[in-house]
């Protein structure tokens, strides 16, 4: 099923996992700007409009554990679901070095026919998918850039993010470290903002999560999303079972 705000994959999976992808696209709704944000090709392109390979990866996630799934549909550039509505990063005015033309001068009328058409509309499938069972995991996952201007190289090649509730990613990067892998503990970024998609629709309901980064590098082609995803599977199974939860 696809909405202008999100695009939903077997809502009535045999599995509880449900996945999520909140930079899942870098598209502009035509009604915004013509469809532009005034940036050039090659930096709608670049991690500060999306999250590359994260829906990709997604997708075999969600093929691979039975689960279900809900990806936006819209670039982080016009308005971040993964923000609460009073974080002042919802809607980015610049990112990593770009200015975003189109964003400058958006006033709070901008900004609530996003939320309106957009936003709130993704969070409230999103909702619904999380609820739709009383045994859900939700496990989101993301994309980060192998260096952000001005910054250190980022080594990891997973990132394993969490709350407060961590009982679901400390056996998964336990898992990931035995395969070899340099994982991040809550690494690249801590694993909450106030307000954010775990934190409105995992954390004050009690279902186990997890956040998954994976480095852009390592999941660009369908080939690399594939091979993560195939990699990851069987880990975040066999750690959810020896959870008990």
């Amino acid at each position: 099923m696809t909405n202008p705000a999100f695009e939903l994959i077997r809502p009535a999976a045999p599995s509880r996992w449900l996945f999520t992808c909140d930079h899942a696209s870098n598209a502009v709704p035509s009604w915004i700007n013509g469809g532009d944000l005034g940036l050039p090709a090659d930096q709608m392109a670049r991690h500060i409009a999306y999250d590359i390979g994260a829906a990709g990866v997604t997708r075999f996630l969600t093929d691979a554990l039975a689960g279900s799934a809900v990806l936006s549909t819209f670039s982080r550039l016009v308005i971040d679901p993964n923000r609460g509505e009073e974080d002042p990063t919802l809607l980015m005015r610049v990112s990593d070095g770009a200015m975003i033309p189109a964003n400058r001068h958006a006033d709070d009328a901008a900004k609530q026919a996003r939320l309106d058409r957009l936003y709130r509309p993704y969070h409230d499938a999103y909702a619904e998918a999380a609820a739709s069972r009383r045994d859900t995991v939700i496990c989101a996952v993301h994309s980060f850039t192998p260096q952000m201007q001005g910054r250190p190289p980022r080594p990891w090649e997973v990132g394993i993010l969490y709350a407060e509730d961590d009982r679901l990613a400390r056996p998964v990067i336990a898992a990931c470290e035995a395969q070899g892998w340099c994982v991040g503990d809550n690494a690249p970024y801590i694993g909450y903002f106030p307000g954010d998609a775990i934190d409105r629709h995992a954390t004050p309901h009690g279902r186990p999560n997890i956040l998954i980064e994976l480095r852009q590098d390592l999941i660009a082609s369908p080939e690399g999303q594939a091979l993560w995803a195939g990699r990851l599977a069987p880990i975040l199974q066999e750690s959810l079972a020896k959870t008990g939860l």
